[in-house]
């Protein structure tokens, strides 16, 4: 331990702590542009210089370790040369900084932002000169990028290649024409982008945005000739809260149900309806490929982000790939097909929106075979913030709003679906009527698998079920799911069933959920708190298994035949490609 002051007031810390931690620790915020903990502690923003006892200048608290030469030593983090450096470096930013805070998607959550309001920075540019200007992309499906926006923190950098290993983006150009791009300035849409949108979670400006949507969810619900119907995923009702004052991982999903069809949608589903159809159908298909020498291990299908990654990156995995469409996709499917003849509307009348903490949905509802009906499955997806915009657009007071349920058929979930949001979800829900497949016993059949559940980057169990042992592995973060195959293709790692999620932690961390401010990402494990909520849901819910959905039955009774059947296949399951965008 080494005894400091920080402000004056002492304190002990352990050694190698930096600043910027010690002080934090001690109930004192030194703020930051650049910084993620353990994902970019590069020191580049200079918002977190400090003041320190024998130092012959300002000190970047996020990058100094603490250590038994500071030994009573004096930081201050808020002197007049402290504020005075901060203050500089803003009023550098903004010089070349596209001042549209007005109109700013990220107005009001915006890092830059804030920092100027609490650091007294005027609008009035203090800094004259050239201002560099770039054409925005907008190419890719599920995002644009605005580098008249971007402040060169390089947290984007840092989430595509330390986080994802995927590495589409870098430095271009040197001095003041650095800017952040693809190489050779080639567009977005013609890299191997996988679309997560972990890149826009951490940016601390209005640099990178989803694509709005919000527009056509808009024209769509005034059209008097259209059926819109909308449906969320499990991990939306996790974070949303979250725009409207609640703590975080507090499940709002009866006041979303509420706002959805405050919004005028004619029918509201959750798309735990299609995660329960989406278990019955890998169940199936893991027992068939066990029993009868398909291709294993057989992996998840569910992250769209992960197949558009195994397609580019690993093209020679894609015959383990489930050929099950994604829940979102499978409700999509189960709306203009089932519901659309249970109801007598035609397919063609129906706007199918869906509400996704994932960007990579965005490009998803355009894929290949995902026409079952012969109209697109999904016609929009809007992530959790541009559903948070229009509840605020039509004035909705949510935290007033009555707790609502979903409607029914494709409304009902069971515990099993509600989990599918969090990292081992879909494995843990899996197995839970795998187990009862394979042995036949529902009442004694496991409900909770916990060694699936975690936030870590990768989690391996084997379980012996009826006689046969499984090993199962599950992983969140591209990087995390390349490392975890590369034991498998060397035969290291001997597994049978995969899960795979493109975003760490899962859907509850999305690159379309809520926006959290890299001041409480790097102290607080959202990914965690998050999950809290969806276990808690399942936890509460009378029926915790896929099977036991008296919905599901009735759709496999009354119009799909038997789980895995050719019906269900034309409908529920659909087909990979290998990318050309890596050759």
């Amino acid at each position: 331990m080494v005894n400091i002051k920080i402000n004056g007031i002492e304190c002990s810390v352990e050694e190698g702590t930096t600043i910027l931690e010690a002080a934090r620790a001690n109930g004192i915020r030194i703020p930051t542009l650049c910084w993620l903990k353990d994902i970019n502690e590069i020191g580049a923003c200079r918002i977190c210089v400090v003041e320190m006892t024998g130092a012959r200048s300002l000190v970047a608290s996020c990058m100094y370790p603490i250590s038994k030469f500071d030994e009573g030593k004096n930081i201050l983090t808020n002197s007049p040369s402290v504020l005075e450096s901060r203050k500089m470096t803003l009023e550098l930013l903004l010089s070349n900084h596209k001042k549209e805070c007005l109109y700013c998607s990220r107005s009001g959550n915006c890092e830059l932002q804030t920092l100027c309001q609490e650091l007294g920075v005027k609008h009035e540019p203090a800094f004259d000169g050239v201002r560099n200007e770039y054409e925005i992309d907008d190419s890719a499906a599920h995002m644009t990028r605005d580098n008249e926006k971007c402040i060169n923190c390089r947290r984007c950098i840092a989430a595509c290649t330390n986080v994802q290993g995927i590495g589409v983006i870098g430095a271009n150009y040197r001095g003041f024409k650095t800017s952040i791009g693809s190489p050779f300035d080639m567009d977005l849409a013609d890299t191997a982008c996988v679309s997560c949108g972990q890149c826009i979670a951490v940016c601390p400006t209005g640099a990178l945005n989803e694509k709005d949507d919000t527009d056509k969810v808009w024209a769509a619900l005034n059209d008097p000739d259209k059926v819109v119907v909308v449906q969320t995923a499990p991990a939306v009702r996790a974070s949303i809260g979250e725009a409207f004052g609640y703590p975080m991982g507090t499940n709002v999903e009866g006041k979303m149900a509420a706002a959805l069809r405050c919004l005028g949608f004619n029918a509201v589903f959750d798309t735990d309806f299609g995660a329960d159809l989406t278990i019955m159908e890998e169940a199936t298909e893991l027992l068939d490929r066990v029993q009868n020498g398909g291709v294993l291990p057989m992996i998840t299908s569910c992250s769209p982000g992960w197949i558009r990654y195994c397609e580019a990156y690993y093209p020679e995995m894609i015959p383990n790939l489930s050929s099950c469409k994604s829940p979102q996709q499978m409700n999509g499917a189960i709306t203009k097909t089932y519901w659309a003849q249970k109801m007598g509307i035609d397919p063609q009348n129906i706007v199918s929106v869906s509400v996704m903490p994932c960007t990579a949905k965005k490009f998803e509802i355009g894929r290949e075979d995902q026409s079952a009906s012969g109209y697109p499955d999904l016609d929009i997806s809007i992530t959790t913030r541009e559903l948070v915009k229009m509840i605020n657009a039509a004035g909705l007071c949510f935290r007033e709003l009555p707790d609502e349920t979903f409607d029914s058929p494709l409304g009902i979930g069971t515990g099993a679906a509600v989990i599918f949001g969090a990292t081992g979800g879909v494995m843990e829900a899996a197995l839970r009527t795998a187990v009862w497949k394979l042995t036949g016993e529902d009442v004694n059949s496991p409900v909770e698998f916990k060694e699936v559940r975690g936030v870590e980057g990768v989690k391996t169990a084997t379980y012996n079920v009826g006689g046969k042992e499984i090993t199962v592995a599950v992983a969140s973060g591209l990087k995390n799911a390349s490392a975890l195959l590369e034991k498998v293709k060397s035969g290291e790692l001997n597994v049978t069933f995969i899960e795979i999620m493109a975003c760490p932690g899962g859907c509850v961390n999305g690159g379309g959920q809520v926006i959290v401010p890299a001041d409480v990402r790097n102290f607080t494990d959202i990914r965690a708190e998050r999950a809290k909520a969806l276990y808690g849901a399942d936890e509460s819910r009378p029926l915790r298994k896929s099977h036991e959905s008296p919905d599901v039955k009735e759709v496999y009774e009354k119009f799909l035949g038997e789980p895995g059947s050719h019906k269900a296949h034309e409908i529920l399951h659909t087909s990979y490609k290998a990318s050309d965008l890596i050759k």
